[in-house]
């Protein structure tokens, strides 16, 4: 039954980990569900309303970053990784999984609620915006603000992420311009994020990665400046 408050699925192959999770969850008011890997997630997935995952890497058979991967080729609701691999290296390999957050573990509770709400704060910015009927051109790829599509020239459709779809945006609408990173996080998730340099170059990598289909770069780097997008637009 949904009693409006937001569901978060903890999944964790140690149960304890995840009562703990629960119940600190639990008594700030949120709904939890919980998965022992990520088998147990896809299940719950298919049959609840989940607003947020928190999500382990090590896990028996998939692992958190390829179940990571899997869930970004699609609609899903955001994640934050949980994980004791806490170094520099592992927290850019969650991002670029597809993960909206990492937190190393075991996390303090107070930043942990944080994180979750924060999370959500910034899914709600993203959803509550609505893009003006139109659509741009270039190269002969086409992305459509209002359906939220992005198609090649081929007219397959490319997946983008709520982030990446408003980050195109502040590319297409100013081409040939250097943008900052400060400029880029604003257009990604809003003027109330925290200006975290790293998770800018994750999705202008990631969204880099799936323009480059035809073998164009179309984001170039501009060292020490920023990005700038490479090609003319046309709005149709």
């Amino acid at each position: 039954m949904d009693d409006g408050r937001h569901t978060v699925l903890i999944v964790d192959d140690d149960a304890g980990i995840r009562e703990v999770i629960s119940e600190s969850l639990r008594g700030h008011g949120y709904r939890t569900l919980d998965a022992a890997d990520a088998r147990g997630m896809g299940r719950l997935l298919a049959s609840e309303s989940v607003d947020l995952i928190l999500l382990d890497v090590l896990m028996p058979g998939e692992n958190g970053l390829t179940a990571c991967q899997r869930l970004a080729s699609g609609a899903h609701p955001p994640v934050v990784m949980l994980s004791a691999l806490d170094t520099p290296p592992d927290r850019i390999a969650g991002l670029n999984a597809g993960a909206d957050y990492y937190l190393g573990k075991p996390s303090n509770p107070a930043e942990l609620l944080a994180v979750v709400q924060a999370t959500l704060r910034r899914g709600k910015h993203v959803a509550g915006q609505h893009f003006q009927p139109y659509r741009v051109r270039f190269l002969g790829w086409t992305v459509d603000f209002t359906a939220h599509e992005l198609r090649d020239q081929a007219g397959v459709l490319v997946h983008l992420t709520d982030g990446e779809l408003f980050m195109l945006k502040a590319f297409v609408e100013r081409p040939r311009r250097v943008l900052t990173r400060d400029q880029l996080l604003d257009a990604a998730r809003g003027p109330n994020s925290e200006a975290f340099d790293r998770a800018v170059d994750v999705q202008v990598s990631r969204l880099r990665r799936k323009l480059r289909a035809g073998g164009d770069e179309l984001i170039r780097t501009i060292r020490s400046e920023g990005y700038m997008f490479v090609p003319p637009t046309k709005r149709l």
